[in-house]
């Protein structure tokens, strides 16, 4: 569920509009639901994700959500808000630092760091907090949309 309190609106920010040190977050809490469906649509069932008796003799002592679901939130980021939409992922490097479990509410975060006006691109750090501790840091390069027509 996402907490719409929190998010902001939805849509494009452009080359000729954005700038350093702009930020957009997302906040929502990672469900069971959104780990089985994040499990089928990835083809990734690796029982840590999915079974309560298996995971709880893993190292993290319980159920934790993939990675990589984390990291979409940071992609929700980006192409719904910041750039938002029509934005084109160029590349993302991502550094996971602690588990997300069901029931936790991320927090993604993304901020312009620097941009390229002539060629379109902006480097963004991004990353994913749980009750105030970063659980995933990383950058992205991106195209950004433009207002005017190529």
């Amino acid at each position: 569920m996402l907490d719409t309190t929190h998010n902001l609106p939805r849509g494009t920010i452009t080359i000729e509009e954005i700038a350093i040190g702009m930020e957009r977050r997302l906040a929502k809490v990672v469900t069971d639901r959104d780990i089985e469906l994040f499990a089928e649509v990835s083809t990734d069932r690796n029982p840590v994700h999915l079974d309560d008796d298996y995971a709880r003799d893993t190292i993290f002592e319980g159920r934790i959500a993939h990675g990589m679901l984390t990291a979409a939130l940071i992609s929700a980021v980006i192409g719904e808000q910041l750039p938002g939409h029509g934005t084109v992922y160029l590349g993302q490097s991502l550094k996971f630092l602690a588990p997300v479990r069901p029931g936790d509410r991320v927090e993604a975060v993304v901020k312009v760091v620097d941009v390229d006006h002539r060629r379109r691109r902006a480097s963004l750090e991004t990353w994913c907090e749980v009750g105030g501790k970063t659980v995933l840091k990383g950058d992205a390069t991106v195209l950004v949309p433009s207002a005017k027509f190529d």
